[in-house]
This record gives structure tokens, C-alpha cells and sequence, in this order.
């Protein structure tokens, strides 16, 4: 199979949305994110449960072609890249990232549906943690032990491998908590 994905930009996939043509999309964000804002028809596949099995028994179920593209969308490209990875041998259709993701379509002037909002964003939530471990070691190393310090030092050392590999282990660890795995449903 060895589908290398290919990309579209968010101006593009509107004006493919617009046509009318019924488009396969699979949404790789937390539950929390697509409470948040989703886009009509998408099915909601979070990436760090991600299960080539269940995407193609979705595929089969809404009777996709494999010369049809399944298009993948998360909120910046990069997880719905590392979806396409993932998908590449085992779904025997052609891969497309939809480029900048959510956000694009949202300054594309896509229709989007708000939801609740009710859980924060992952982004947030690593940010709160990121913070209050830095916070938590500082305070540590000044009133318990110098050596707390390095808590601070490795949590600062964490957001500058995310920042320079796009590739964040909070924000991973995170994903998985319950409160980011509740059930969307696939349309």
C-alpha cells in the first residue's frame, strides 16, 4: 500500500468543502479540542489512540473508495502528519494533511461549529503544568533543597526539545488523561 500523504491548503480544502463532494476527513485532536470547535463531517480519531483498524472499518462503513483521499485534520499539521505516518501501509487510499489544520480553516473563513468549550485546550494544560512544575521547583530548591532546582532545569529543558522537535511528552502524557478522552462522536 505505502501511501506517502500529500498536503492541501486550508483555502483549497474550503473551496473543496464548498463543491458539494462528499469528503472523507478524520480528526486526529483530543476530545477536549474538538468540544471546543469541529468541523461538520469530520470523524473524530484522537491520535494517541489511534487505530489503523478502526479508521478503515469507518472507511468501509461510509462506503469510501480507496481512489478517494481521506483528509486529516488536527490543529496545526503536525499530529495529523504523524497520523499519516501511522496510516501510510495499512489504509489503501490516498493520505492528505490539511496544512496549519483547524486554525487555517478558521482564518480561511471555513464553517466551523463552536461547541462547549468545557475542557481547556492541550496547549493550555501543558502550559499550566510546564509553569507550575517550574513554580513547584523553584520553591522546593530555595526552602527544602538546592537540588530541586533541577526540576525547574529539566522542565525548561523539556519545552525546548518540544519547541525544536514539535514533539512535546507533556502534552503526550497529558492526551491521555481522562478528561481528554472523552468520547466524540463520529458522524
Amino acid at each position: 500500500m505505502n501511501n506517502l500523504s500529500t498536503t492541501i491548503s486550508a483555502s483549497d480544502f474550503k473551496t473543496l468543502l464548498s463543491s458539494g463532494d462528499k469528503v472523507a476527513i478524520i480528526d486526529v485532536r483530543t476530545a477536549a479540542e474538538v468540544d471546543s470547535v469541529s468541523l461538520a463531517g469530520a470523524a473524530h480519531f484522537p491520535l494517541q489512540t489511534l487505530s489503523c483498524a478502526e479508521v478503515k472499518s469507518h472507511l468501509d462503513a461510509q462506503g469510501h473508495r480507496s481512489e478517494q483521499p481521506v483528509y486529516l485534520l488536527c490543529a496545526s499539521g503536525q499530529r495529523a502528519g504523524r497520523a499519516a505516518q501511522q496510516l501510510q501501509n495499512e489504509v489503501d487510499c490516498p493520505l492528505v494533511i490539511i496544512e496549519g489544520g483547524i486554525g487555517a480553516l478558521d482564518n480561511a473563513g471555513a464553517s466551523l461549529q463552536k461547541g462547549q468549550g468545557t475542557i481547556m485546550s492541550l496547549e493550555r494544560q501543558v502550559r499550566i503544568a510546564a509553569g507550575s512544575l517550574v513554580v513547584i521547583g523553584v520553591a522546593l530548591g530555595t526552602l527544602v533543597n538546592p537540588w530541586f532546582y533541577g526540576l525547574s532545569g529539566f522542565v525548561g529543558a523539556g519545552l525546548v526539545f518540544a519547541g525544536v522537535t514539535d514533539t512535546c511528552g507533556m502534552g503526550m502524557m497529558l492526551a491521555r488523561m481522562p478528561w481528554n478522552n472523552r468520547t466524540v462522536a463520529n458522524n
